[in-house]
């Protein structure tokens, strides 16, 4: 645990432009601790190797905001995570420019599990909603935890759907932890902190700004093995995210979508520049340096098949699906009409059936059973 002089110089040092996590960790090692850095003469500082405006910032540091950002911390649930920290997420300190510390509300520890970043479309239609949460939901219950920028849209739906299956979440804002954006979106900010975690290179006191989005993106970015886009436009902040990726040698994702949507232009225009294609969330899984972990025994209200992420048996409810569906398309609504069991509950079976392959989804939001070759 950090003395609070130790910590109070960090929250000083995280106001100091050009200290990345690289220029941070080597000064502060170099001079013995973060207080001693900010204690230092400057001709102390002169084999650091940096810049002028960062060396003219360490002579005057803002002491006084630091210490409003001490009275935030003391918060049970809220914590500065520091590049000189041994939790600090190793795939982010991988990535050049990484920001010298982070503001974290919740567990810092899903910040260094596999993470896959969701984003999209603030305006998704119904279709990519879907495709949001049937991609974060199965990635979660892989053990993958979903990384999203808490923006409307398709990032509330990744959001959502990874903490409904019960997975690991997390925020990354463009704002200071002491406020939400978008405010309608404070719910929704609470309960990741408890599951997982919402994170910020901004200080206490940020507002969203138009330039801070940008940073953001390069955080959600470098904590992340890949990046799946899910609706896009052609001038989408989600392909920010996505360049941003492909330049930290990230793996970058794309749903494909009507080539008469302009939500799909963003898409489109990716996997003309190489990005992977995915339809189902075993692909992407396949695109990633990852094993999805072994699934957890089914609750006992839970239908009892085989939840593991390649599983096929099935237990009756899922039989009685399938004969619903026979070999023709129909949509959650008929099956609904078919089988009497609730719409989230056949939205949830139709995605692990096609999971298992037993099933594919078809345009319009149907179904259709795949054939069994004989063996």
């Amino acid at each position: 645990m950090q003395d609070s002089a130790e910590l109070l110089a960090w929250l000083a040092l995280i106001r100091i432009p050009g200290l990345d996590a690289r220029r941070a960790s080597a000064a502060v090692r170099r001079h013995g601790g973060a207080a001693a850095l900010l204690a230092a003469q400057p001709t102390a500082l002169d084999e650091d190797g940096l810049p002028p405006s960062t060396l003219a910032a360490l002579a005057r540091p803002d002491l006084a905001a630091a210490e409003r950002d001490l009275a935030w911390l003391e918060r049970d649930d809220c914590r500065l995570l520091t590049c000189a920290d041994p939790g600090y997420p190793l795939q982010l300190a991988s990535v050049p420019g990484a920001p010298c510390a982070l503001f974290v509300r919740g567990d810092v520890a899903v910040l260094d599990r596999p993470q896959v970043a969701i984003v999209g479309s603030r305006q998704p239609t119904g279709a990519g909603r879907s495709h949001a949460a049937r991609f974060a939901t199965e990635l979660a219950r892989a053990g993958l935890a979903i990384t999203s920028g808490l923006a409307l849209g398709i990032d509330a739906c990744a959001h959502r759907a990874a903490l409904e299956a019960g997975g690991a979440t997390v925020a990354v804002c463009g704002t200071g932890l002491d406020r939400v954006y978008p405010p309608e979106h404070l719910d929704l900010a609470l309960a990741i902190a408890a599951q997982g975690a919402v994170v910020s290179e901004f200080p206490p006191g940020t507002p969203p700004l138009a330039y801070n989005f940008p940073r953001r993106n390069r955080i959600l970015a470098g904590l992340s093995l890949g990046v799946l886009v899910v609706e896009a436009a052609e001038r989408s902040g989600s392909l920010i995210t996505a360049r941003l990726a492909a330049e930290m040698s990230r793996e970058v994702f794309a749903v494909p979508g009507p080539i008469d949507s302009p939500l799909s232009r963003g898409c489109h225009r990716l996997l003309r520049e190489g990005a992977q294609l995915v339809e189902t969330p075993r692909e992407l899984v396949a695109g990633l340096d990852f094993a999805p972990l072994a699934q957890p025994a089914p609750d006992r209200a839970q239908p009892t098949v085989d939840t593991g992420f390649f599983g096929n048996a099935l237990d009756t409810r899922y039989e009685m699906l399938l004969n619903a569906l026979g070999f023709g398309p129909a949509n959650i609504d008929s099956l609904v009409d078919r089988t009497g069991l609730p719409a989230p509950a056949v939205a949830s079976m139709l995605l692990i059936l096609e999971l298992g392959g037993d099933i594919e989804s078809l345009a319009g939001g149907r179904y259709c059973r795949v054939p069994r070759r004989s063996t």
